[in-house]
């Protein structure tokens, strides 16, 4: 079962913690051992694993790609004006996948699951496949 999260973003870069919603596909889909497939079917959007204890860590993640990558570089030649976002989600990558046991995603203390919006605002989807576990 492929679970459709819908992901409304309020501006052009951020980090959305996704983590309680993917915890309720697999909830919904009855999952107790395996794994949790969080995918975006975006060119401009990803999906990371993060600390979510201290929103810090997210602004100097965005702070930083912003520097490395910033939006109006001038030797960019992809029409749309969204390069930046291509190549910041290509960095991020647009699928992880995590552990699932007892029914609970497996992550660690300071951990959450990110949606990562490099071109926004916007409506995106995170898709959530639960993988069943060996018998």
């Amino acid at each position: 079962m492929i679970k459709t999260l819908n992901v409304r973003t309020g501006s052009r870069c951020q980090m959305i913690d996704v983590t309680d919603e993917v915890q309720a596909a697999v909830r919904e889909a009855g999952l107790v051992d395996g794994g949790a497939l969080c995918y975006v079917p975006h060119t401009t959007a990803g999906v990371t694993i993060q600390e979510n204890a201290d929103p810090d860590v997210v602004h100097d993640i965005l702070w930083k790609l912003g520097q490395l990558i910033p939006r109006d570089d001038s030797g960019f030649r992809h029409s749309e004006g969204n390069s930046d976002a291509h190549l910041k989600c290509s960095l991020i990558g647009m699928s992880q996948t995590v552990p699932v046991e007892g029914g609970r995603l497996v992550l660690g203390t300071w951990q959450g699951i990110y949606f990562c919006e490099f071109d926004g605002p916007r409506h995106r989807q995170l898709l959530v496949r639960c993988l069943a576990g060996s018998p």
